[in-house]
């Protein structure tokens, strides 16, 4: 737990992705076309990425990717970023996060 602490903290937007996962990069898009730059950390890229897809699961997320933090905030997969978008609660969130500064509806 404290490996993903550590990745999440001090970072705006946080996406834990795998290369090959279509709905990570559908994400990654949707959160990158309001002007933020997430980090994104694709697990099976990295040496301790089993480790924390572990930590993803014990938390409830299944299957893993992709699992999105904001202000350094679990704030779940997919369906929950969606979920957070139609209620227009996204934008809010990634303005007080610091991702983003300014939102022009238009």
């Amino acid at each position: 737990m404290d490996v993903l602490k550590s990745l999440v903290q001090q970072r705006a937007v946080v996406i834990f992705s795998k290369m090959n996962c279509p709905v990570s990069h559908s994400m990654r898009q949707l959160i990158s076309g309001f002007g933020a730059n997430p980090t994104v950390y694709e697990l099976d890229q990295m040496p301790n990425g089993r480790d924390i897809e572990r930590v993803l699961e014990m938390m409830g997320r299944s299957p893993s990717v992709p699992s999105i933090f904001i202000g350094g905030n679990f704030v779940g997969g997919p369906n929950d970023v969606i979920s957070l978008q139609v209620q227009g609660r996204l934008v809010k969130m990634l303005m007080d996060a610091g991702a983003i500064w300014l939102w022009n509806r238009n």
